[in-house]
């Protein structure tokens, strides 16, 4: 379903592809990023969740590291300078240290409960995020920061309000019946 899912989003215009793989093998999950890598080529960035190590194998574009995964310094000795190393927030600490290990995006969440993912953070909600963002520095606020976990179309007006960059919104995609016609209704709210 991963692969499936990834075809559809892209082929419908998704312009950024994060492959995570929860519980498998790390053979599977090698053979899985080969493929989506291959499905993205041209079309999609593609990302790799939580190896440096499947990252650097398929030649991903970048890796996104959790606060439990490897250091973001690591993956960029390993990955490179061309690589587009990401991590994930729930506070302001959070995004005042990735900016200081200089990663190119922060995924900052959750906004809300979420499905995908089994560790959840504390909620941050709307205000959650302008409470965040308002405490940047204006350079930290250079940082690209997406807002990340059960976020649906409809909270997307009121997240770039707010000044995230980015949405990330996996989960209503994957769920959706028809995924293009998700993706264009994400584009009207853009």
């Amino acid at each position: 379903s991963h692969l499936e899912n990834i075809r559809l989003a892209v082929d419908a215009g998704c312009p950024w592809v994060q492959l995570r793989c929860k519980n498998i093998s790390k053979a599977e999950h090698l053979e899985i990023a080969l493929a989506a890598k291959e499905i993205c080529n041209g079309k999609a960035i593609f990302i790799v969740n939580d190896s440096i190590e499947i990252a650097q194998a398929v030649k991903a574009d970048g890796v996104h590291l959790g606060k439990e995964d490897a250091s973001t310094l690591i993956a960029r000795m390993v990955m490179g300078e061309h690589a587009i190393i990401g991590g994930t927030a729930n506070t302001l600490d959070d995004i005042e240290n990735y900016y200081k290990k200089k990663v190119d995006y922060v995924g900052l969440g959750p906004y809300t409960f979420t499905h995908t993912k089994q560790k959840l953070s504390p909620i941050l909600g709307l205000d959650g995020y302008h409470k965040i963002l308002k405490g940047l520095s204006p350079h930290e606020n250079e940082l690209p920061v997406f807002a990340i976990g059960g976020i649906t179309p409809e909270d997307i007006p009121g997240l770039l309000d707010a000044g995230v960059f980015g949405i990330a919104i996996s989960g209503y995609v994957s769920k959706a019946e028809n995924i293009a016609e998700a993706i264009k209704k994400i584009d009207t709210k853009l």
